[in-house]
């Protein structure tokens, strides 16, 4: 299906934290906090390397570094809690939107060849405060989010089918764009045969993303010219 415009659509998928926004930490906080509630460890994250995860396979693993079940169940549990906290630590934190995100997303919205969703790990109702908090989560109708998966490279089949239920449209690989700032975005849209724009706000430097084989890497997305350079 053609826009309004005459072009084809485009769809849009982005990631989250690093991507659109920071939240001071209040996700790790929050994850920590959970942990120490449900389990009495106050260790936090150590020893597990988050960026880029899903925060099913996050919980998955803290609770089986420390020896405790984390079967189907415990993992909702926990996540129960660590929503509950996050809630409380948002507020609570120096966070906001990386440079340029506001504006870009604004522009997406209104143009009528473009389509914008979410693809991240976050759990949805963690998705939700997040950008509710910094004035962004009306640009996102859907999504795929933890929920669907603890594996992030089986997230892109459920945003394209959520994507073509909203909108009544395929869009085939070659239309589909994926926002990120880690490899694992990069990898995610390699699974669907999408386009990867890799951004390096989260923690991982424009050499390492440009070396995972991203299509386009920006240092900031700070000039929404550019980024929609490849749009055309």
């Amino acid at each position: 299906m053609k826009s309004g415009s005459g072009r084809p659509r485009k769809l849009l998928l982005w990631d989250i934290d690093g991507t659109i926004l920071h939240t001071g930490k209040a996700g790790e906080t929050a994850l920590g906090y959970a942990m120490q509630k449900l389990h009495g460890v106050s260790r936090g994250l150590q020893g597990l390397e988050i960026a880029g995860r899903t925060d099913k396979w996050i919980v998955e693993q803290l609770l089986a570094r420390d020896g405790f079940p984390h079967g189907e169940r415990e993992i909702a549990r926990f996540l129960d809690v660590y929503v509950e906290q996050l809630a409380e630590e948002l507020p609570r934190r120096q966070g906001g939107l990386h440079p340029g995100i506001s504006g870009i997303l604004e522009e997406a919205h209104r143009r009528p060849d473009l389509v914008q969703g979410l693809l991240t790990g976050n759990i949805e109702k963690g998705a939700r405060l997040k950008l509710s908090r910094y004035g962004v989560n009306h640009y996102f109708e859907f999504g795929a989010f933890a929920d669907d998966s603890s594996i992030r490279n089986e997230l892109g089949p459920h945003a394209k089918r959520r994507a073509r239920d909203r909108h009544g449209e395929e869009f085939p690989p070659e239309r589909i764009y994926i926002i990120g700032d880690t490899p694992h975005d990069v990898a995610c849209a390699r699974a669907i045969g999408a386009k990867a724009i890799a951004v390096a706000t989260g923690g991982f430097s424009f050499g390492q993303l440009e070396a995972c084989g991203a299509d386009a890497v920006f240092a900031d997305l700070a000039h929404p010219e550019r980024f929609f350079k490849l749009m055309d």
